[in-house]
């Protein structure tokens, strides 16, 4: 560990580099408390997620996260990790990330910071992060809400140069006051009329059973049953990159025995005549419900189980009190047909204000450039399996 003392407005700060994970693990008590203080709580932000991560899928990173704490006590924390850098990929300069980031889909990751205490202890990171040669790549930000966007200015008047990015759009439902009923009624009424026809078909036509998995001896091979129609439905499409390495089904099946006994999982099985149909892997963490992944065979296509199962879990989700139900990333069609609201997530790339830096961005730009001419000329199809593929290797 590596302390720096910062001065902020008359006030001394230390600034610590956390860089074992023996370190990381004593910092479980203060992070929980560190995060139900600040204004950024949210579930990819617990020790929880970020440590199971960091256990299963930091591939060839360093740990690198930083501390703010006055006279002891923690006022802020920035939970990075640092990417080698890689020529094969245009990345001339290490880069410095969230935890969490890649195929994990954590979203609205952030730095975390008591509340009262943004101002002072993100002038103390920048402070400590300002003289480092390397790229600062901070994606899935709330835009708009995040803490590091306010660290921009800080950033640039130490002549860093800053390019904000929308990266992707979070669908999300506001459930407040809903009842299941109420919430029908406020969606189209194609959409309405054919949620109810479908359940209704299907009460009628098979033994229907919306199981929620609440023990931990059905959760293993619930949710390998979830991973199984996952890949049934995203396979003829391409493929996905939800659970396609066995150190992300690792961590999920470590994080969601987590999860369960944080009284988070919500692993649901839609069964017809004891069938496994459809199923929705997601959690519920300070009465917001993540929609996190689903799956259904395709078999049972002409019964909408995908649909059916989307609904009962949101259906399950406002008699539980939830206030609102995340789709988080991906603006796919069907989430558009359950939600009418939706939030930006920004993607912040800070470079250094030394020539490597501007070389850096300029590689970046070249290379996305030409991925860019790729999707243009090239079926969709084989877009759909490159980009598969492309991510895969970015994110090792």
């Amino acid at each position: 560990m590596t302390t720096t003392r910062a001065e902020t407005g008359g006030e001394c700060l230390a600034v610590e580099r956390v860089s074992d994970i023996h370190e990381f693990e004593r910092l479980r008590t203060e992070w929980d408390e560190l995060l139900e203080a600040s204004a950024v709580n949210c579930l990819f932000l617990t020790w929880e997620w970020l440590y199971t991560w960091w256990k299963h899928l930091r591939a060839n990173r360093k740990l690198w996260i930083l501390t703010v704490r006055r006279e002891g006590k923690l006022t802020g924390l920035a939970p990075l990790a640092l990417r080698p850098p890689s020529l094969m990929r245009s990345h001339p300069l290490p880069v410095l990330e969230f935890l969490g980031s890649g195929f994990a889909g954590s979203d609205y990751l952030d730095f975390i910071i008591r509340r009262g205490c943004e101002p002072e202890s993100l002038r103390a990171l920048a402070g400590k992060l300002a003289p480092e040669l390397l790229m600062i790549e901070l994606s899935q930000l709330k835009r708009g809400a995040s803490l590091a966007e306010r660290a921009i200015p800080i950033f640039a008047a130490k002549g860093w140069r800053a390019s904000p990015s929308v990266s992707n759009v979070c669908p999300f439902i506001s459930l407040e006051g809903h009842s299941w009923e109420s919430y029908l009624e406020q969606l189209g009424s194609e959409h309405r009329y054919n949620i109810r026809r479908k359940l209704r078909r299907m009460e009628k036509e098979f033994d229907a059973q919306f199981e929620e998995i609440k023990t931990e001896g059905p959760l293993g091979p619930a949710l390998e049953e979830v991973v199984r129609l996952h890949h049934l439905r995203w396979d003829a499409r391409g493929g996905s990159d939800a659970f396609h390495t066995s150190e992300l089904l690792a961590f999920h099946e470590e994080f969601a025995q987590i999860a369960l006994s944080r009284g988070w999982l919500r692993l649901y099985l839609l069964r017809l005549d004891g069938a496994p149909a459809a199923g929705v892997y997601g959690f519920l963490y300070r009465r917001v419900f993540y929609f996190y992944q689903s799956g259904f065979d395709p078999a049972y296509s002409k019964n909408s189980v995908g649909l059916a199962a989307i609904g009962l879990s949101i259906k399950s989700a406002i008699a539980e009190g939830a206030l609102e139900y995340d789709f988080l990333h991906g603006g796919e069609e069907y989430k558009s047909r359950w939600s009418r609201q939706s939030r930006d997530l920004l993607k912040l790339e800070l470079y250094p204000p030394r020539a490597r830096g501007w070389l850096y961005r300029s590689s970046l730009e070249i290379g996305r450039a030409s991925r860019a001419v790729a999707r243009r000329v090239l079926p969709q199809t084989v877009v759909n399996r490159l980009t598969v593929k492309a991510h895969r290797s970015s994110r090792r």
